[in-house]
């Protein structure tokens, strides 16, 4: 292993101090009263099979103390909310090896939103709703529950990115609004997305805290958070592999200095082990009750091809693509490459007439970003492969690549560690005095604008059925983002503020 790696490796001092920077007081105020502010624009509505899907969980265990889902389905069913092809003939049709119905989604989503439905069940008592579960209070329960679950993700991914030395304010307003997690906060709330999001941010925020010295409370909490992380999104669960590695890696380095010292880490891993056991229990409950044994349906399994054949159109495709939906997903990741990649033997400074290196300001934080970027490497590329390796790896119907979302946290850190090195880009002139580059931040800035009003500009045509919702047209999507929404935009917006009902009577 190399010196510099090795470096990373050792006590708590190898993680540098968070950068005092940033964010400031006035930055946390400002992404907090934005947030507030942004509450108005959730939609509280519960439409889709996937969202009925996770409500059904709550209502269920909340109302009839069991995890059969027939009412709910037909609940939603008889008033026209679930008239998608095969709905019926799926989820109240057939059954499973439990003679339940079927219910492909985790427990974990209902988990994340008990909090704000107990507060629904109180609103709905005192204030004369139908104490049902299913009226608005319930309905708007899990919606803003969502939201705040979005953004808490986004806190958290400010921190972490705090944790790398890196200001992460302004990087999580760019992920904000130029990422599907937009849609899946306001737009369609009910998605399990917005938590997967929190969850991944979270299990990242708890690894890169405990990673210092792998403790036994540390792993505690690292296998807590994992099991939650899992009960949200089952394929959630591949992002355990990047602190995996790093452990494996903190190990290899003990096991050569002193092999002695890590006989005390093997009750930590151990106890690290029974704390996702115990939290994945509900969920491992739920396998058992609806299907008989632990796992999802077995129907699932068919829908997967772990050869992964579309892990390249699943980011590249021009109707369905990853990077096609959101444009910034490769800057982030780029981002990621620079920090993992830094030029050897420390930075570089670019003058008027070639460039010349200049050491590193502080090479144990230069090791502990490198080691942890390339783990979010291993845990996007993860992410890539099981996306490509699903049936249904188009979610055609859906906006944007939504299974992504989760990498929300990461994409933080990517998009933070880009601003950083656009921002020490500096030139040095014929006499030797340097000065600060202004254009790699101005590109920047102008690719972050851009990615994020191409973002929104999607949401607004998926919403009101201007675009094909089962793919991207590029070329037509550009010119109806920079042509026909400008010209619409008023109404939209009074549409949206004081009729919002009118963008769903045509199922739009």
């Amino acid at each position: 292993m190399p010196p510099d790696l090795l470096l990373a490796v050792t006590p708590p001092s190898a993680t540098p101090p968070p950068d005092p920077a940033g964010p400031t007081r006035r930055q946390w105020i400002l992404l907090v009263g934005l947030f507030l502010l942004s509450l108005p624009a959730v939609t509280p509505r519960i439409y889709s099979s996937d969202e009925i899907q996770y409500f059904a969980y709550l209502r269920s265990a909340w109302f009839d103390h069991d995890l059969s889902f027939e009412n709910e389905y037909q609940y939603f069913y008889d008033r026209g909310i679930a008239r998608s092809e095969g709905f019926h003939d799926t989820f109240l049709e057939r059954t499973t090896a439990t003679n339940r119905r079927l219910n492909f989604g985790t427990i974990g989503c209902a988990i994340l939103w008990s909090p704000f439905y107990l507060v629904a069940d109180v609103l709905a008592a005192t204030n004369r709703w139908e104490v049902d579960g299913f009226s608005k209070p319930y309905i708007a329960a899990v919606a803003y529950g969502s939201a705040v679950y979005g953004f808490l993700a986004l806190v958290l991914a400010i921190l972490c990115a705090r944790r790398l030395g890196l200001n992460g304010f302004y990087p999580a307003v760019v992920a904000w609004m130029g990422t599907p997690l937009f849609f899946y906060m306001y737009v369609a709330p009910p998605f399990s997305h917005a938590c997967s999001a929190f969850g991944v941010a979270l299990f990242v925020y708890v690894w890169l805290h405990v990673r210092d010295i792998w403790s036994t409370p540390g792993l505690v909490a690292l296998g807590a958070t994992a099991a939650l992380m899992a009960m949200v999104r089952e394929q959630d669960a591949f992002f355990a592999a990047g602190p995996a590695l790093d452990f494996g890696l903190w190990a290899l380095a003990r096991l050569r200095q002193n092999p002695a010292s890590l006989k005390p880490r093997v009750f930590s891993v151990l106890a690290g082990i029974a704390a996702f056991a115990v939290v994945f229990a509900p969920q491992a409950a739920t396998y058992l009750v609806l299907n008989g044994h632990l796992g999802p349906h077995s129907s699932v399994q068919h829908k997967m091809n772990w050869l992964a054949p579309h892990a390249l159109e699943v980011l590249l495709s021009p109707e369905h693509g990853f990077f096609i939906w959101t444009p910034l997903a490769l800057v982030a990741i780029a981002g990621l490459v620079v920090l993992v990649l830094p030029p050897k033997g420390g930075s570089h400074e670019i003058l008027s007439g070639g460039s010349r290196k200049t050491p590193p300001p502080n090479p144990v934080a230069s090791a502990f970003r490198r080691k942890v970027a390339g783990c979010l490497l291993v845990m996007v590329a993860l992410q890539i492969y099981v996306g490509g390796s699903v049936e249904s790896w188009t979610v055609a119907g859906a906006f944007g690549q939504r299974r992504f979302i989760a990498l929300t946290a990461i994409m933080v850190i990517g998009f933070a560690a880009l601003g950083d090195a656009a921002r020490r880009a500096r030139s040095r002139d014929a006499v030797g005095r340097t000065a600060t580059l202004a254009w790699p931040r101005a590109v920047l800035t102008m690719v972050a604008v851009l990615g994020m009003y191409w973002n929104l500009a999607l949401i607004a045509e998926f919403s009101i059925g201007l675009m094909d919702r089962q793919k991207l047209e590029p070329r037509k999507n550009a010119y109806d983002a920079f042509v026909t929404l400008p010209r619409l935009a008023p109404s939209l917006v009074y549409r949206y503020l004081f009729d919002r009902a009118s963008f769903y009577k045509h199922g739009s």
